[in-house]
């Protein structure tokens, strides 16, 4: 009899209840239900197999065999001995460079690398990766870490080639598998010598390869033999095949050119031996063939050539391989048809039959087919000729476009079935398949077709038809219909009907302005796409940039065309109430302020007002900043900007009130009038309210000094043009314009004074730049116009005149391209000044112009020689290391000195030696005691002129020298002058232009030093004090507001004082205004909580959460005890129908934890008349709610009977009456009935070992989970 077992425990027979009842017991009674094997139950896992089993028996009944899987991540350690590390600090092991180096390497590479250090002080490395990456990082750390030596290794230049590899691959893998690096000198370096580059192992090893690929290709020989094309294919064989043998024979390898090519060299390589034998039996071949054969030549027609030649010259080879004879064919592109056949002449009969049946072997057939038929008859994607040309691959079939003929080319067998074949499909297809042909004027096509061929592919779809539209550049409006006759009826009135509605359809045009266009279309026309999937059935047409219209074309169907344009034009109204332009004149010395660092300030103006601000280019003259966007958000911007401009200089603006109605004319024509105000005033900027608003109020904006000057001249202006109004306007060439103005405005502030009249010459920008403009009384402006034309008379008369100067100021005049010259010219009204060519030795000059320029220029010419003469030459010793502060950038500092001051200024060579030798810094404006300046060559300037203007950029270049002055501050107070990184002194030295320099802070010293020109060094002290006073202030805020108070508080009640997600603790820290600390898991005093902040808000925010704990105290806790089947329901999805409870009542209630001694228990924590509430409520939910479980566990006993396994009540179970647990699952001759065995113990973890991490089991079945 068969021993029996007991595997599991009573747990499987829950597993087992999910099952069907017929999977269990069948057919055969309970009492008698079958027990299974133990090898039934659980097959036995394959073994691996025995070299003798076929592959033909039957799989194990787990399957096929899994083929092993090979591990990605491979391991390597090396070891690099103390006298070849490359960094030996042992005092910083793993934080020194090595550790950097590796961690680079790391990061690089992707592989993993450990250091240690073995006892000799060796380092042992250990790199995990992928085998690349383990590769790579290798070789990387033995060049990084390792002390690298060299060392050459000569072999054959030939031989080089090989150790690269193709394309470089081997030389590669050479140096990626020893470490090294490898130089292999150039193919036109004459060396043979390879230079090796690593540690001594991998040098060893490398010259070791190196000399065994050259070993190796010393045993190897190239043998190069020119025979006759013409005995190629004899030497080649059929298909390669002799030459094929001849490699294998000899193991040399043979390289015969192509017929195509059109070479005789037969190229023989390999061992000595082999290309010796290989050589010996091509030439035999050949001579036996040059003896034995003999040619003969046929004539066949072009055409047929292919046919003789075959596929890839197969049909070649095939009348070599059967006869011995080669079958010379000429070039395909030549007009020869000559044929010439090669072999022995008892064969060249055989081969001449064939190339004659070869030849003849295919016939041309031609089947008529309507050609709108071919693209059917072809099918799609081929799939009807395919077929054909499956069955017939020797027929080829071609189709000719617009013609109605099929060509069929082939084998004559072949050629007539596919002729039949064609001509059965051209006839069903002409008894189920029609065409119409519709004329349509080709404006409709594009609509036919629609937006990405949406229209016409629904057509085709639906009436399975093919619809042809002839392309734009056909100018054809003939459209083709193919397919099912009744869909190609339907498809034609589809199409008429769509035409007629598109010629009823309206077309409307609206009237857009071209700088619009861009902005509706949007970039890459995503906001025009939008439009278009809101009216998809009008058609929106812009017009081409180049046309520069206006109008944007709408056409679809009447209605849906007026909702798109009142929708394009509401789009188009916010465009332009976004679009209103402001110009704001900035001084353009603050236009980098308004920037900000990295343009921080204005990206900040524009969010936030939402605004297009644009700032002129830096080298260009406009001060205008122009704000484009809503009037409002302009305005707002343009404020900004110019709080910005007052916060940085000492900028005055004013208003002042003129009536409206003399606005236009104090402007003047095209500004002249107010521009010539501000020039006047020094550049103020003044600015007239729009046309039509009304006010009377323009604002004068500039210095403060200025702005007072241009208020006076405007409100002069305005009582002029009220008392009384004149103008005159005068002609003059613009070239007089400078001389009529004279030096800094001397002469026209002349005739200005004498006669009270307003004189305006026009600005470059001008169009008509010979009119001068006079305003002011009419007796004023007709005695200014009287002088202005008297001076303009005398400048027409041209006049030569001539005078002496002295050889020696020549050079004055003409140096620097003659600019002294051109400013002579342009001062006074264009006169010509003409010196003596050098070395003429003539003193004599030739001025040419009007009588009264040439008078002042010979005037001027006499100041300048008189200069030159008086001229004197001032040393200033300045240090040379303050020579590029001095020179400014582009020596913009240097250029102002010599205009203001009239003189030349000369900087000494650079004494390099000099410059790297330390100077003591001035400090307060004087030199430090302990070093006395001495002067040396390259810290001389020299300045050139007359000598009091010589002193006066003296003492301009002294004023540039930058000082050093200290400043007292508090060490503690350094980091926060600093900044973080760096922010808040960097913004410091850029705001005052100084250099300011903070002491290290281990020396914690209370000085800080600034240097820079004596004036920013005094703004920068003033605002390095105030920023002190500030940061005190601050101090003295955060000591007050450290006062702490720490009370104490059960700390049952903590969790109740923080509120769910610290809702309640937020709460009072807000309305405090302080900080509050709870204490830690691990504290000792788990009841403190420390409250800091202001003192009288710590104070008031203790009253609260002392408020809070005595109500919390009067709470009262209770348990109630409910059903555990109730509670999922009375907790609700996410805790929702909890929360709202405890909401209502003002409660607290807690359920038991899972595995909890009593699963019942509830608490409810809270006010006890609240409470008394809560658990009242909680009563009735579970009364109600237990109903509900009754009812459906009585549903389930019907629903589901227990398994006969299971234990409960039926005919099936093994024991009723005890009620004890089931046997469990059965099996026979389980191996610890055996002999000598025993059943495991499943609680041992030897015979039942736990799988990966020791998480804690689910209270599950032991078999896993129910499967129903």
């Amino acid at each position: 009899m068969s021993s029996v077992a007991v595997l599991t425990p009573e747990s499987f027979a829950e597993h087992r209840s999910g099952l069907k009842d017929q999977e269990i017991t069948g057919c055969v009674p309970e009492d008698e239900a079958y027990i299974p094997t133990y090898l039934e139950a659980f097959p036995p896992l394959p073994e691996k197999g025995a070299p003798g089993e076929k592959a033909g028996e039957p799989a194990s009944a787990w399957g096929t065999k899994i083929r092993p899987i090979k591990a990605s991540v491979i391991t390597q350690v090396f070891h690099v001995p103390l006298e070849e590390r490359r960094y030996k600090d042992n005092s910083q092991f793993g934080e020194g460079e090595e550790a950097k180096v590796c961690l680079d390497i790391m990061q690089r590479t992707g592989a993993h690398i450990e250091l240690s250090l073995a006892k000799d002080q060796g380092l042992s490395i250990m790199v995990t990766g992928k085998l690349d990456s383990v590769m790579k990082a290798r070789k990387e750390i033995v060049a990084r870490l390792q002390t690298q030596a060299s060392a050459t290794v000569a072999i054959p230049k030939e031989h080089h080639r090989f150790v690269i590899g193709k394309n470089g691959e081997k030389l590669q893998e050479l140096e990626l598998k020893t470490a090294t690096k490898i130089a292999i000198p150039r193919p036109d370096d004459p060396s043979a010598n390879i230079r090796i580059t690593g540690t001594k192992e991998g040098i060893e090893k490398a010259r070791h390869e190196i000399l065994l690929i050259s070993a190796e290709q010393d045993k190897r020989a190239v043998e190069r033999l020119s025979l006759e094309k013409a005995f190629h294919p004899f030497i080649a064989g059929a298909h390669n095949r002799l030459v094929q043998e001849l490699s294998q024979e000899t193991g040399a390898r043979i390289s015969i050119p192509p017929p195509s090519l059109p070479k005789d060299e037969i190229v023989i390589t390999g061992e000595k031996e082999a290309v010796a034998l290989a050589l010996s039996r091509i030439r035999a071949i050949y001579d036996d063939k040059k003896r034995k054969t003999t040619t003969i030549s046929v004539e066949v027609k072009k055409s047929q050539h292919k046919y003789i030649i075959g596929p890839k010259g197969n049909t070649l080879q095939e009348i070599l391989e059967a006869t011995g004879v080669s079958v010379e064919m000429p070039p395909l592109d030549s007009g020869s048809e000559t044929i010439i056949l090669r072999g022995e002449p008892d064969k060249l009969g055989p081969a001449l039959t064939q190339v004659y049946a070869k030849a003849k072997s295919v016939m041309v057939v031609e089947v008529t087919a309507p050609a709108w038929l071919h693209r059917f008859i072809i099918g799609k994607k081929g799939q009807n000729i395919g077929r054909i040309t499956q069955q017939l691959p020797r027929v080829h079939i071609e189709f000719t476009d617009g013609e109605e003929r099929i060509s069929l080319e082939g084998p004559t067998e072949e050629v007539e079935q596919a002729q039949a074949q064609i001509q059965e499909i051209i006839k069903d297809l002409l008894v189920r398949m029609d065409y119409t042909e519709v004329i349509i004027d080709q404006r409709f096509h594009r609509h036919l077709i629609g937006k990405n061929g949406a229209n016409i592919n629904r057509i085709k779809e639906q009436y399975k038809v093919s619809v042809r539209i002839p392309q734009d550049s056909e100018r054809s409006g003939l459209v083709r219909i193919e397919g099912d006759p009744k869909g190609v009826q339907l498809a034609r009135r589809e199409l008429i009907e769509m035409v007629q509605r598109m010629e009823n359809e309206r077309t409307k045009d609206l009237i857009v302005e071209q700088k619009f266009h861009r902005t509706i279309i949007g970039q890459k026309g995503e906001k025009i796409k939008e439009v278009r999937d809101k009216f998809p059935e009008v058609i929106i047409n812009f017009p081409d940039p180049a046309q520069k219209s206006d109008i944007v074309q709408l056409r679809g169907p009447k209605n849906e065309v007026e909702k798109c344009a009142k929708f394009l034009q509401k789009i188009i109204a916010d465009l332009i109430e976004n679009s209103f332009s402001l110009s704001v004149p900035i001084f353009k010395q603050f236009h980098k302020n308004i920037i900000g660092k990295g343009g921080a300030n204005i990206k900040k103006i524009r969010e936030e007002t939402n605004t297009k601000i644009d700032l002129p280019t830096e080298n260009s003259n406009s001060e205008m900043i122009v704000i484009t966007g809503k009037k409002s958000n302009c305005e707002a911007a343009r404020d900004r900007i110019l709080a910005i401009q007052r916060e940085l200089a000492n900028i005055k603006e004013t208003e002042v009130t003129i009536p409206a109605k003399l606005h236009n004319s104090l402007i003047g024509s095209k500004g002249c009038l107010v521009r010539s105000i501000m020039e006047d005033c020094g550049g103020v900027h003044i600015h007239f309210p729009s046309e039509g608003s009304g006010s009377d109020k323009v604002t004068i904006r500039g210095p403060a000094g200025e702005v007072e000057k241009a208020k006076k001249q405007l409100l002069q202006l305005a009582e002029e043009k009220q008392v009384n109004n004149f103008t005159a306007e005068l002609q003059a060439k613009p070239e007089y314009h400078k001389f009529l103005i004279g030096r800094g405005g001397a002469n026209i502030r002349r005739v200005r004074d004498r006669t009270g009249a307003r004189i305006i010459f026009p600005s470059p920008d001008d169009t008509e730049q010979e009119l001068i403009t006079i305003v002011g009384k009419e007796e004023a402006v007709r005695q200014a116009q009287k002088e202005l034309e008297s001076l303009v008379k005398n400048l027409d008369d041209v006049v030569e005149d001539s005078m002496a100067v002295d050889v020696r100021h020549h050079r004055h005049f003409v140096c620097r391209r003659g600019q002294v010259l051109r400013e002579l010219a342009e001062e006074y009204g264009g006169v010509a000044v003409s010196f003596p060519r050098t070395g003429a030795n003539s003193q004599r000059v030739t001025l040419k112009g009007a009588k009264d320029c040439v008078e002042a220029a010979k005037k001027r010419i006499q100041e300048i020689i008189e200069d030159l003469e008086s001229q004197v030459s001032v040393e200033v010793a300045i240090p040379q290391r303050y020579h590029r502060a001095i020179m400014g950038p582009k020596g913009c500092r240097i250029q102002h000195i010599t205009r203001e001051h009239e003189v030349q200024i000369k900087f000494p060579e650079r004494d390099d030696s000099a410059a790297g030798q330390e100077a003591p810094p001035q400090e307060n404006g004087e030199v430090s005691p302990e070093a006395e300046f001495v002067p040396r060559k390259c810290d001389i300037i020299s300045i050139s002129g007359r000598a009091e203007k010589c002193e006066l950029a003296k003492v301009a270049l002294l004023a540039l020298v930058p000082i050093t002055e200290d400043v007292e501050v508090s060490y503690e107070l350094h980091r926060y002058i600093i900044g973080q990184k760096g922010s808040g002194i960097r913004k410091m030295m850029e705001e005052y232009e100084v250099n300011i320099w903070v002491p290290q802070p281990e020396k914690q010293l209370d000085v800080i030093k600034v240097t820079g020109l004596v004036a920013n060094v005094e703004r920068a002290k003033q605002g390095l004090l105030e920023r002190v006073k500030e940061l005190q202030a601050e101090q003295e805020d955060r000591a007050l507001r450290s006062f702490k108070v720490t009370m104490s508080v059960d700390p049952k009640f903590h969790p109740k004082i923080i509120g769910r997600k610290g809702a309640v603790i937020s709460q009072i820290r807000k309305d405090h205004d302080v900080s509050i600390q709870f204490p830690d898991k691990g504290d000792e005093q788990q009841d403190l909580i420390v409250i800091s902040g202001y003192e009288r808000n710590v104070e008031e925010a203790r009253e609260a959460i002392q408020q809070l704990v005595a109500e919390l105290q009067e709470m009262v806790n209770q348990d109630v005890h409910l059903d555990p089947r109730t509670h999922a329901r009375i907790i609700g999805a996410r805790g929702k129908a909890i929360r709202k409870l405890m909401e209502e009542f003002k409660v607290d209630i807690r359920f038991p934890q899972p595995g909890s001694d009593e699963p019942d228990k509830v608490t409810v924590t809270g006010l006890p008349e609240t409470v008394d509430n809560a658990i009242d409520h909680l009563l009735n939910l579970e009364e109600e709610y237990m109903l509900s479980v009754t009812e459906t566990e009585t549903l389930a006993a019907y629903m589901k009977p227990p398994s006969r396994y299971g234990g409960g009540g039926g005919a099936g179970g093994l024991d009723d009456s005890s009620g004890g647990p089931a046997k469990g699952f059965v099996v026979r001759d389980a191996p610890w009935n055996a002999a000598g065995n025993k059943a495991p113990d499943m609680s041992s973890a030897e015979d039942f070992p736990t799988f990966g991490t020791g998480v804690a089991p689910k209270q599950a079945s032991a078999w896993g989970p129910k499967k129903f």
